[in-house]
This record gives structure tokens, C-alpha cells and sequence, in this order.
């Protein structure tokens, strides 16, 4: 069974950082993506930052420069660190993993998802 625990969210205010983990348990493929996505009320959900598992890191314009993705060399954890967060960067934040695709950025390919960890960033 596979089961992704996200955990780091909060609050802080604009400019501060914070750094999202995410333990992975179950998965067997060795080709996969793996990343981040979130959605803010009212908003659909987007794709923030993914990496491939053999090789590639991806990251939403919105993100590039201001966050980074990690992954452990286990492989078993991923993390996300975000820095000079700004009030648009709030909502809930899932970890998703799944079949690889182009870039990783395909939502309908992530067939494992978090429950997700609220990020709120107040101005």
C-alpha cells in the first residue's frame, strides 16, 4: 500500500520560509515523478515543483529562484524549501507521485496523493 505523509506547513509572514517534507512508503516503481502541488481556495489546482526519478527537476515559473525540491538519497522523503514566500504562495500543499510524463507536470499521471499541509503567508 502506498501512503505519502506530508508534514512542515504553517504560517509565516511575506518573505519568510518554511520547508515542506514529504515520506513516501510503498511505491516500486523506479520510474516515476514525484512532487508538489498545491491549491488555494476558490483556485484550481497547480503543479509547484517535481522531480523525475531518473534525472530532472522541474518548477513552475510562479516558484523558480524562490524554491527548491530535494529528494533523500533513500529516496524515500522529499522535501521542498521555500524561501521569500509571498502571500499569493498560501494554500494547501499535497505531495503526489505517479507515472513519469514530459516535464512531470501532468496531473492525471500522480495516482498517490498526500492529505496535504496548509501554507499560509500573511502580508
Amino acid at each position: 500500500q502506498v501512503q505519502l505523509a506530508e508534514s512542515g506547513g504553517g504560517s509565516v509572514q511575506a518573505g519568510g520560509s518554511l520547508r515542506l517534507s514529504c515520506a513516501a512508503s510503498g511505491y516500486r516503481d523506479r520510474n516515476y515523478c514525484m512532487g508538489w502541488f498545491r491549491q488555494a481556495p476558490g483556485k484550481e489546482r497547480e503543479g509547484v515543483a517535481f522531480i523525475y526519478s531518473r534525472g530532472g527537476i522541474f518548477y513552475a515559473d510562479s516558484v523558480k529562484g524562490r524554491f527548491t525540491i530535494s529528494q533523500d538519497k533513500d529516496k524515500i522523503t522529499l522535501h521542498l524549501e521555500m524561501n521569500s514566500l509571498e502571500p499569493e504562495d498560501s494554500a494547501m500543499y499535497y505531495c503526489a507521485i505517479g507515472f513519469a510524463s514530459p516535464g512531470c507536470g501532468d496531473e492525471s499521471r500522480y495516482n498517490y496523493w498526500g492529505q496535504g499541509t496548509q501554507v499560509t503567508v500573511s502580508s
